[in-house]
């Protein structure tokens, strides 16, 4: 609590070890989140671990073992990048020399071996951006926490970000918390993801899974898309329709003989009818609707997906968990 405001309310959770990104809308706790794992911020109640260590009292411990990147400018301008990571891994516990041979290896590693002695004062965005990530990764961290790294990217920037997140999480065998506003970064990195609304959790899971929540039909019409529309209200599918092309939630296999059935009495013809793949900026945005103005349990919000659809977090993978 700050004073009287719950930033996080009541909230439990157990993150397995590989990608997970933490998503919500802004002001949902997301930072505040981040600073208690880290132990920055003490709970008002309850408890936790990371990495295996109590969130309360080993907050120096946890640090050690993970790399921070955060969203906010957290480097010196008058320092040179090269000086900037190596005092970052003096931070950790490092010893001077190994502190400075790893600088040069990290740097080379996000891209930056040739700007290492410039000034910070003097680098782009993106260059800022693999500088954070190199003061993150320098003492090659059990867990990655990410907040917003592709922010104020350009194409490119963003691409060679991503690939090194991919490097470090697949390749190297490494957990990764990763914020992002962006859904397609959050797709090409994590596995699942922690929704967070108002301090509480709201969904979590694997995220093939949880794009189950509603599972629709898309249906390309010709010759009649309003008495289609028409006939697919009455019938109670309620379609969202994007000029000919609409989508129907699939109530169960039966859905498909009844959208024919529809089109056959308006006398409209069914150009193509598939299963719908929901991208996760699909699935963020039907989470957000149905909350509404207040806060319902996982239980209540995946009500509505079919009982084979599993939301259970996903398996632990090698590396523990946090």
């Amino acid at each position: 609590m700050y004073g009287p405001h719950v930033a996080i309310d009541e909230m439990s959770l157990k993150i397995n070890s590989g990608a997970t990104a933490l998503l919500g809308p802004n002001g949902a706790g997301k930072s505040t989140m981040i600073k208690t794992l880290l132990g920055l911020i003490q709970l008002t109640s309850g408890d936790g671990e990371v990495l295996g260590y109590n969130i309360r009292t080993e907050g120096d411990s946890i640090r050690q073992r993970i790399g921070y990147m955060p969203e906010y400018d957290c480097l010196t301008p008058e320092m040179n990048a090269i000086h900037q990571v190596k005092y970052c891994g003096e931070l950790t516990g490092m010893n001077t020399n190994v502190a400075m041979q790893r600088a040069h290896e990290v740097l080379e590693y996000v891209g930056l071996r040739d700007q290492r002695y410039r000034e910070i004062s003097s680098f782009s965005t993106g260059m800022m951006q693999a500088t954070k990530l190199a003061c993150a990764i320098i003492h090659d961290p059990e867990l990655l926490i990410c907040d917003e790294p592709t922010n104020g990217l350009d194409t490119k920037a963003r691409g060679f970000m991503l690939d090194t997140l991919f490097q470090v999480v697949k390749q190297g065998n490494r957990s990764i918390l990763m914020c992002s506003h962006l859904m397609d970064d959050v797709e090409k990195i994590c596995d699942r993801i922690v929704m967070i609304h108002k301090g509480k959790l709201i969904a979590q899971g694997k995220i093939e899974d949880l794009k189950a929540i509603d599972r629709e039909i898309e249906i390309w019409v010709w010759g009649g898309a309003s008495r289609m529309e028409a006939a697919l209200n009455d019938a109670g599918l309620t379609p969202r329709r994007t000029g000919r092309v609409m989508r129907v939630v699939r109530q169960d296999e039966t859905t498909y003989d009844l959208v024919l059935e529809l089109a056959a009495k308006a006398q409209v013809q069914i150009r193509r009818m598939e299963d719908y793949e929901p991208s996760l900026e699909d699935l963020f945005l039907v989470i957000m609707d149905r909350l509404g103005y207040g806060v319902k349990s996982s239980a209540d919000l995946l009500q509505s997906q079919p009982p084979t659809t599993s939301v259970a977090p996903a398996p632990s993978q090698p590396g523990g968990n946090f």
